[in-house]
């Protein structure tokens, strides 16, 4: 049995023995949280197994082009960084317990990891152009989150590592 959590059109599926949420749909950092500071930004899965904290945002570019002037390493560091202090505030003060609870055990995992899943067009074209090239974004990741995780990892459907303990289907 697995627990299956959906973005866009990509549906993840996590070990049921494992803690996964749709962090950007919690209580506490809709109606709490997300006011703070002017706004705050957050990944769109918080993952929890045996040995790590895993951030998980996911792009998928295959039928829609970026818009956001934003650059891309930029946005994903933002909203690893907010996403942690949310973390950590969600930990003393959500009002849901479950959510409290998820965060007390992600905040007590010694080991960050940070994951980019990007799905980009297969073929090539000027209608659906790849939109990054992932070698340039990990390398601007790692620069950026280097204290949170010396090595994020930008993936896609193809290329999942075997340390990555869920699926991706759609």
């Amino acid at each position: 049995m697995t627990i299956s959590l959906t973005e866009g059109r990509l549906t993840f599926g996590f070990p049921a023995d494992d803690i996964a949420t749709q962090y950007d749909e919690w209580s506490f950092y809709r109606n709490q949280f997300n006011s703070c500071f002017g706004g705050t930004k957050a990944v769109d899965f918080v993952y929890v197994d045996a040995r790590a904290l895993w951030l998980i945002e996911v792009k998928d570019y295959r039928r829609h082009a970026r818009t956001k002037i934003q650059d891309l390493g930029e946005e994903i560091a933002h909203k690893v960084r907010d996403t942690m202090a949310g973390l950590l505030a969600a930990r003393a003060n959500a009002n849901d317990a479950d959510e409290k609870r998820v965060a007390r055990k992600a905040t007590a995992k010694h080991l960050i990891r940070v994951v980019l899943h990007l799905e980009q067009p297969v073929k090539r074209s000027k209608l659906f152009p790849q939109v990054v090239d992932p070698t340039k974004l990990q390398l601007k990741l790692r620069q950026l989150l280097k204290p949170v995780d010396a090595h994020p990892r930008v993936v896609n459907r193809s290329s999942m590592p075997h340390d990555m303990r869920w699926t991706v289907t759609g």
